[in-house]
């Protein structure tokens, strides 16, 4: 099936995002939660990757692994950072040749010690030059690429983040898969957005439970997300774990809902290598 179809049938479609682990008991462990989260049918699994390009081949390694064992379609990200045309070239072949079936190409964040991105010498310098190489010589690959329901960081406007995400999907790409957002009326917005702009791809909403108030302040630290006062005060009502993670839980089934009941085609779910808060969400919803 082609990507865009798992977004035209008589249900959302349901994905997850893991990444790869650093040891031999995270991935025993990765395998598990996988293996539970099987149960909800999701129609595909991705597979991110350091930010810098590091860990790129661990992703490759996982999303092959992923495929063999649980026959389900997979996808692998892949950006710009630190990487020359040809390397990129490389890399699509090597995961074409070990049966990947999408690809979600990014720009990608500089590595930690780069403060803003920096284009790499004989590489590329925006997604949608990579989603162009990707669709111009690998036609293999669907395309998956990122949306900002509170606009990218870098962007001056959210009228010029449109038209950047609108180059993307004329380049070649087949779905938006956006940003962890916690407002759904900030993603609700966006999505006006979309259709006023004429960008005629599925538009996926990304979702991350927060289950403790520390996780909350670290997303919202790297990614600039909006947090919700009513989500920091339950998480802040009490210091129990248990409690944080139940009510974390609780914003997530409500914020799923409430994107369900208006007609989202699908969800995609990051992770984080984890499935017992996704578990419990997906239970309450579907």
């Amino acid at each position: 099936m082609s990507l865009a179809s798992f977004y035209q049938q008589d249900r959302p479609a349901i994905s997850f995002e893991l990444f790869p682990p650093k040891t031999e008991a995270g991935e025993r462990a990765l395998e598990d939660h996988v293996g539970q989260l099987m149960q909800f049918e999701p129609s595909y699994i991705t597979c991110t990757y350091g930010a810098g390009g590091s860990t790129r081949e661990k992703t490759l390694e996982i999303v092959t692994r992923v495929r063999q064992q649980f026959h389900i379609p997979v996808a692998s990200h892949l950006t710009c950072v630190g990487s020359t045309v040809d390397q990129l070239r490389d890399y699509l072949g090597r995961a074409r040749d070990a049966g990947i079936d999408f690809i979600v190409a990014l720009r990608g964040d500089p590595p930690a010690d780069q403060p803003t991105f920096q284009v790499t010498e004989g590489g590329l310098e925006h997604a949608n030059e990579l989603v162009s190489l990707v669709h111009s010589e690998f036609s293999g690959f669907d395309i998956a690429v990122a949306g900002y329901p509170e606009v990218h960081q870098e962007a001056a406007s959210a009228e010029l983040d449109l038209e950047n995400l609108k180059r993307k999907v004329d380049a070649g790409a087949d779905v938006v898969i956006t940003q962890l957002f916690y407002n759904n009326d900030d993603f609700y917005r966006f999505r006006d957005g979309f259709d006023a702009a004429g960008i005629h791809v599925p538009l996926v909403p990304g979702i991350l439970p927060v289950t403790s108030l520390a996780q909350i302040q670290r997303i919202a630290s790297l990614c600039k997300a909006t947090l919700p006062e009513d989500l920091v005060s339950r998480l802040g009502e009490k210091e129990d774990a248990d409690w944080q993670f139940e009510a974390g839980v609780q914003y997530a089934q409500e914020q799923v809902n409430d994107l369900l009941a208006k007609g989202v085609p699908g969800l995609h779910f990051y992770v984080l290598n984890r499935s017992r808060a996704t578990i419990r969400v997906l239970g309450a919803c579907l």
